[in-house]
């Protein structure tokens, strides 16, 4: 059909124009973030996938998907020793893990303990990269040794009031909790490491605490003498130029980023239920504007959450709402990219 002439200078009523032209142009739709959960086979974990995480994640606009649920076999349930069922289920959650695609949307980890970061950190390192195109030729070569690809390098950010950098020797209290990052840092407990798949340990330079104020003495000392950074609970409060100082580090340095929460960083207040709550934490609003910075950096790849307090512990639900928030803070500063 022709459209008819109209002359220059005429004024046509609205509803004689054709709607292909009266009709705004819409904006792109916003493409989904992929969003993979992990979790453990425990209270704490259940609690917050059943809370509701999901449809907190598909309100941000994330595509959900559920990577798994470790639990032990029967078998390995028979194994003797605490710590090395820990090993086992760090195994697993890094073989979880290490399905996914490295740059590609958010890895959620929900996590009993801190022990459970062996694995977060381990499945990190083998991220899948791209298959295709020159790029991955280019990081091929650049990671091929002697064994064939190199792991990932991969930085960490450990909020948590304590620094669980204790090895058996200076240990007060023997717990396996205490000593996790130094375990990840190659420190001690070599063989149990090696078995949740964490190789190679963890250079000191690519572990940075947060909020950290209980710390052992003897712990201090092996502090002191690492190359660990920190950002204090005042950096977290004012969200100080020292975060984007940290992660302009830590990109340089490494391929991917995990932040680990364990939930006692917070200010007694929203964790009292915790049972190692420390005084004069951040609150999660100040904690997740800290972490929405920090995710707001391409290398940050993952989020892993432990310790929450559940059940009687979390009457009120405030440490649930504390946690929501700051996966919420992750998946805004991914979309801030």
């Amino acid at each position: 059909m022709q459209m008819p002439i109209i002359p220059i200078g005429v004024i046509v009523p609205s509803f004689i124009v054709p709607l292909f032209l009266a009709r705004p142009s819409q904006p792109p739709e916003r493409a989904k973030l992929k969003a993979a959960i992990v979790k453990n086979d425990a209270e704490g974990p259940r609690y917050m996938a059943e809370g509701g995480l999901n449809p907190l994640l598909e309100s941000l606009g994330c595509e959900t998907e559920d990577i798994g649920t470790v639990s032990l076999t029967e078998d390995e349930k028979k194994e003797y020793g605490a710590w090395n069922k820990d090993a086992l289920e760090s195994r697993q959650i890094g073989r979880l893990v290490a399905g996914k695609r490295l740059n590609e949307g958010l890895i959620i980890g929900l996590l009993s303990d801190c022990t459970d970061l062996l694995g977060m950190l381990a499945g990190l390192q083998h991220l899948q990269t791209p298959e295709t195109t020159s790029e991955r030729k280019e990081r091929d070569l650049q990671r091929e040794g002697l064994a064939g690809p190199k792991p990932l390098r991969v930085g960490l950010i450990y909020f948590d009031a304590h620094a669980d950098f204790n090895t058996p020797e200076t240990t007060l209290s023997g717990m396996l909790g205490g000593m996790d990052v130094a375990v990840a840092a190659g420190l001690c407990l070599n063989r149990l490491r090696l078995k949740t798949g964490l190789d190679p340990a963890l250079p000191t330079r690519y572990i940075v605490f947060g909020g950290l104020r209980d710390v052992d003495p003897l712990e201090q000392e092996l502090l002191d003498r690492s190359d660990c950074e920190y950002l204090s609970v005042e950096d977290i409060r004012s969200l100080s130029n020292a975060i984007g100082k940290q992660m302009v580090r830590l990109s340089r340095l490494t391929d991917a980023v995990y932040v680990h929460v364990d939930m006692d960083v917070l200010d007694p207040s929203e964790v009292s239920g915790h049972p190692l709550t420390a005084p004069a934490g951040p609150t999660s609003r100040e904690l997740a504007a800290a972490i929405r910075k920090i995710f707001s950096y391409p290398k940050a790849a993952a989020i892993g959450l432990a310790s929450i307090p559940f059940g009687e512990r979390d009457k009120g639900g405030l440490s649930l709402q504390a946690a929501y928030r700051l996966i919420e803070a992750s998946v805004t500063g991914i979309r801030d990219r």
